[in-house]
């Protein structure tokens, strides 16, 4: 895998874990530990999107 499909792969990823805490902030039932757990996938993506854009 080439690195830019790879970034993109990573992009497309964190685009889904958005969208998916926007919902889970959005429905009253969602725990918090399921939405914290979502925030820190999507930062951990961002940092490896971030380094590789570095490297």
């Amino acid at each position: 895998m080439s690195l830019s499909s790879h970034l993109q792969e990573l992009q497309r990823k964190h685009e889904a874990l958005s969208k998916k805490v926007e919902m889970a902030q959005r429905s009253p039932g969602t725990d918090n530990l399921e939405i914290i757990k979502l925030k820190k996938q999507k930062l951990k993506l961002k940092e490896e999107i971030e380094r590789l854009q570095l490297a």
